[in-house]
Parts: C-alpha cells; structure tokens; sequence
C-alpha cells in the first residue's frame, strides 16, 4: 500500500523531530513569544528572579515559569536560557549560574 503525506502532518512531523545529539533539545521551528507578568518583590535578601521559558515537554511546548531562586553560591549571576538557532532547527541552552 502506498502511503503519502498531508500537508497537515508536516508541521507536526517538524515539530516531532527532535535529537539528542550534543546532548541538548532541537526541535524544528522556533518557540511561542515569551509570557510577560508582575514580577513582585523578593522574599527576602540574596534572592534573584530566574525568567520563565518555553520547554519542549512530552512533543509540545509548555511554559515554565519563573521563580524567585537563591544562588548556590555567593556572588553569582543567573544567566537566563535561550532557544538558539541551529541550522533549520533550534537548540536551548539552559539557565545556568556564572560568575560575573
């Protein structure tokens, strides 16, 4: 039996293709537009707000929000994670602290 492909499977098929190859997520095509909310006031000194993020879970993206974290380690700054273009696909390099 022959079997074709509809242009509505396409985009999900493209949307499906992802690898773990370097040890990252690539999914083809970019994320949502990012959420945008009240921030609000610390709970208590040393704490840093960590931006929310679309996540590719389960072959859908979900919005993980942000956060209110405390470093691990004084004197560290958060840098946020960042879907980044790879070719036809993109990759995300998670949030990580660093050193400023």
């Amino acid at each position: 039996m022959k079997r074709t492909l509809t242009l509505l499977s396409l985009p999900a098929l493209g949307l499906l293709a992802l690898s773990a190859c370097g040890g990252g997520v690539y999914v083809v095509g970019p994320p949502p537009p990012p959420r945008y909310g009240v921030v609000g006031v610390a709970p208590g000194p040393g704490f840093v707000w960590v931006d929310g993020f679309w996540d590719w879970r389960g072959g859908a993206w979900a919005w993980a929000p942000g956060s209110w974290q405390r470093p691990p380690r004084a004197g560290l700054a958060w840098v946020p994670g960042r879907w980044v273009p790879n070719g036809r696909h993109y990759r995300f390099v998670r949030g990580h602290w660093r050193r400023p």
